[in-house]
Parts: structure tokens; C-alpha cells; sequence
């Protein structure tokens, strides 16, 4: 099996949710950009949400996510796994991100958004027990992957507005 590493976190300052995925595809690896693969549906629905739509230069739409106040990272960072498939992941072979450091430098994210259930699995086995996430919110949300086909486009984007419903929240709370 072939060792794969996550890159660095995309955020600044001003992150108020965290999307976590699992760990990059093959097509991603190769572009060192999160979520190239052409059918996977992350960036046309954070196009179709804040603007940041996959036609667009990918730092342009990763700055629009900072400004949107969204942080985007993967759950592990190295695994071995042939293939793109989160099925294909040795489990034996996972190493965490330090989401315990990355959340102390943003002090201002409640919320963590899980892209698909093994995101969301790994989180719970290797990364919450080294947390104290009692003050965050912890949701899953469908997988953007084109190997998750039981939803269509559509659905998926109705259950990601979740994160907008969640700025917008926020940004109202900070005023009362």
C-alpha cells in the first residue's frame, strides 16, 4: 500500500466552522488542491452556497471560503490506501491531524462539518477523545463524493446549506 499525507489546512483568523473530510483522492493528490476531482461535488456546491464555484482559480475560491468563515481540512493526516476509495483506508495506518492545535489557533470555530460518515467515524475514534468538544457542534453531512450516489445534487446541496443556516446564526449572535 502507498503512505498518502492530507495537506495544510485551509483558514484564517476568522473561521467560525471547520468541514473536515477524510483524507484526499488520488486526483486531489495530484493537484495538491482539496476536492479536484471533477465529479466530486464539494466545490459546486460551495459555488452554488458562497460563490466558490469549481470554474473559478482554486485560491480565489479558498480565499472566498476564508471570507465565508469556513475552515476546510481532512480528519487524518497520512494514511496507507491504494486507490481513492475511503473504504480502501488501512486502519491500522491512520495518523490524526493535531485538531487540538489546530482549534486552540482558531478559537472562534463551534461548529465542525463532517463531508461523508467516514470523516465523521475516524473523528469520533482517533481525533474526539483527545478533545474537550463539549462546546462544539459536531454534524454530519453527505459526502460530496461521486462515489456516494445515493443522493443527488440536489439533496446534497439542501443538507449543506446547514453551513450557510450556521454563519449566518453566528454572525447575527455576535451582535445581541
Amino acid at each position: 500500500m502507498t503512505v498518502i499525507r492530507s495537506f495544510v489546512p485551509v483558514a484564517d483568523a476568522t473561521a467560525r466552522v471547520l468541514v473536515l473530510g477524510s483524507m484526499p483522492g488520488i486526483e486531489s493528490l495530484r493537484a495538491r488542491q482539496y476536492y479536484a476531482h471533477p465529479r466530486n461535488a464539494f466545490w459546486r456546491i460551495m459555488g452554488d452556497l458562497i460563490g466558490a464555484s469549481p470554474e473559478l482559480p482554486y485560491t480565489t475560491r479558498t480565499r472566498q471560503l476564508k471570507s465565508a468563515g469556513i475552515a476546510l481540512w481532512d480528519v487524518l493526516a497520512a494514511c496507507e490506501r491504494e486507490g481513492s476509495l475511503d473504504a480502501d483506508i488501512d486502519t491500522d495506518s491512520i495518523i490524526a491531524n493535531d485538531l487540538q492545535s489546530f482549534l486552540t489557533r482558531h478559537p472562534r470555530i463551534t461548529h465542525v462539518f463532517f463531508n461523508g460518515a467516514t470523516a465523521e467515524r475516524c473523528f469520533r475514534i482517533h481525533v474526539k477523545p483527545t478533545l474537550d468538544t463539549d462546546a462544539l457542534h459536531l454534524q454530519r453531512l453527505p459526502s460530496t463524493s461521486p462515489a456516494h450516489a445515493a443522493l443527488d445534487y440536489r439533496r446534497k446541496l439542501q443538507a449543506w446549506r446547514a453551513i450557510l443556516k450556521t454563519i449566518k446564526n453566528i454572525n447575527k449572535n455576535k451582535y445581541l
